[in-house]
């Protein structure tokens, strides 16, 4: 019906995050990359999450409109046009699209997690290669 309005609103709250913390750090280290394509950058990795986001929602909606879920006449969610409805829309809402948003989240931070890990494991190769 509407669980891909979680995962929705969270890029979105994501956009604006990343947009805040771009202009408030804009000289910071944990902001800037460098040439070598440094994938350390916050805002790098909240792009990851926020095209995460934006890709898994859009895949739902397209998903949803094409099982007749989402209309392009008002209310454009079928699911609108009766209380009893309405009700069930909410609860898949809170409990699939928030689960999927989660789900989402946790693999970003995985990934972010594995990305720390192997940046760590391959400056210290290169010290030892250096030295």
């Amino acid at each position: 019906m509407a669980c891909f309005t979680a995962p929705l609103a969270e890029a979105i709250v994501i956009s604006i995050v990343k947009s805040i913390v771009y202009k408030k750090h804009k000289t910071d280290e944990l902001v800037k990359t460098s040439q070598n394509n440094d994938s350390g950058s916050i805002t790098t990795k909240l792009g990851w999450l926020e095209k995460m986001l934006y890709g898994g929602s859009f895949l739902l909606a397209v998903e949803h409109i094409y099982h007749g879920e989402i209309v392009f006449y008002p209310p454009f969610l079928t699911a609108m046009r009766s209380p009893e409805e309405i009700s069930v829309m909410l609860h898949e809402i809170a409990t699939v699209g928030v689960g999927m948003a989660v789900l989402v989240t946790a693999v970003w931070g995985i990934a972010v997690g594995l990305s720390a890990f192997m940046h760590k494991r391959n400056k210290r190769e290169l010290k030892g290669l250096v030295v």
